[in-house]
């Protein structure tokens, strides 16, 4: 049964930095894409960043290129999201997601077949 855990969320203020975890486990996800989304109240959920395991190929929403980046490390078969720079308007929960090497619109959420609960990041002005 496939797990993603996000940890690494918490309360920063702006201009601040966090680090967010994806553990992944039951499955073989080198063919899969690994992506964040975020959704904040009363908003849809969003893309923020995708890579692919295998190739290390990466993609970001244009609200957050040069101060967010995605990564993976595949011996712990751990995804991360370094957020530097922060804003307010980043303040949202994040998810981490698998979506098939195959899918096309990456930053698409219904590509995305399995989901972690999400983890809280808040920003403070």
């Amino acid at each position: 049964q496939v797990q993603l855990v996000e940890s690494g969320g918490g309360l920063v203020q702006t201009g601040g930095s966090l680090r967010l975890s994806c553990a992944a486990s039951g499955g073989t996800f080198s063919n899969y894409w690994m992506g964040w989304f975020r959704q904040a109240p009363g908003k849809e959920r969003e893309f923020v960043a995708t890579i692919s395991w295998i190739y290390g190929s990466v993609y970001y929403a244009d609200s957050v290129k040069g101060r967010f980046t995605i990564s993976r490390d595949n011996a712990k078969n751990t995804v991360f999201l370094q957020m530097n720079s922060l804003k307010p308007e980043d303040t949202a929960v994040y998810y981490c997601a698998a979506a098939p090497y195959s899918a096309h619109d990456i930053g698409s959420p219904s590509v995305y077949d399995y989901w972690g609960k999400g983890t809280q990041v808040t920003v403070s002005s």
